[in-house]
Formats: structure tokens, sequence, C-alpha cells
């Protein structure tokens, strides 16, 4: 015995799927990946704690001096910039990469004077890419990292990779 569907029914299923899959993603996904909470259900059921996690920075420095590289996640919101810095001492090195799971980010590798009052930066590189890879040394003391800008609609996740001499100050 040979059971058709209809194409009717197929339809059917198909949207009731679709509306699954939009409901688990408006009340569960949003929530516990990107910290976006439209219901306020994800709140309700501690979702958002774990988004907020995935992006804070660590409390405490951590102090590298390893040939090993350190990954750190950090998530850039939908149309907002996210700054991320180490301190390092004059002329340490850190190599890095780093890659976005999507599209590309506007970002500014610099580094701005241990103790300087003047808002004085200096930009080491500035583009628009979705990835980058590469090594600097340290002209000065102070804090060096990456501002990355979003301008899409959607968060990004960036994965950064770093080893070399640093201690690590995290999201500013």
């Amino acid at each position: 015995m040979q059971h058709t569907v209809s194409t009717k029914t197929l339809l059917k299923a198909s949207a009731s799927a679709t509306l699954v899959a939009i409901v688990a993603l408006i009340t569960f996904i949003l929530p516990a990946e990107y910290n976006i909470d439209p219901t306020g259900i994800g709140q309700e059921l501690g979702l958002t704690l774990l988004a907020a996690a995935a992006t804070e920075a660590p409390n405490e420095s951590a102090q590298v001096g390893s040939d090993e590289y350190q990954v750190i996640e950090v998530v850039i919101p939908a149309g907002q910039g996210v700054e991320y810095k180490f301190n390092l001492q004059q002329y340490d090195k850190v190599t890095y990469e780093w890659l976005t799971d999507g599209p590309s980010l506007y970002f500014d590798l610099h580094g701005e004077p241990q103790g300087d009052t003047t808002g004085y930066f200096e930009s080491y590189a500035i583009a628009t890419l979705n990835g980058m890879q590469g090594s600097f040394t340290a002209p000065f003391a102070g804090s060096h990292g990456w501002y990355w800008k979003n301008k899409s609609d959607l968060p990004i996740s960036v994965q950064l990779m770093v080893k070399g001499q640093y201690e690590v100050i995290g999201l500013k």
C-alpha cells in the first residue's frame, strides 16, 4: 500500500515547522546567544545570563607569556562598537589572528601610552575586514588592542587568538 501526501498537507507541515523555528529563535536562541530578548521570556528563564557571560571581560588580569594561543570570544552587538585591550610593556611582542563569524567589521588596531591623559593614541592598522593575522611590537608601554565597529543589523562574533607578552585588560 502506497501512501501519498498532498501538497496542502506538505505546505501546512512546512508552515508549522517554520512557525516553531521562529518561536524558538525569538524565545530561546536570541536571548541565550545574543542577549536580544524581545519577549522578556529569556530573562525570566535566565537565558540572557548566558549571552552576558560570553561577552564579559575577565574580572582579573591574566598575565600570559607563553607560545600557546589564548582564544578569546568577543561579541560585537548590531550597530555598535567594542574595544578589547591588552596591557603591554615597551617592546613586548604579540602575535594575533582574529576572524568573524560573518560580515566584515571596521576595525582600528591601536595603542594608548600608559599614563597619558591627552587622549593620544597611535593606530597600527585601520581597515574593514572579516579577519586578519599578524604581529606587532609595542612601541611604548600602555594599552593596545582593537576597536571593532559592527555596521550590520545582527551581532557578529569575533574569535581573537593571541600569544606573546601581555596582560589582558579586556572589554573597555
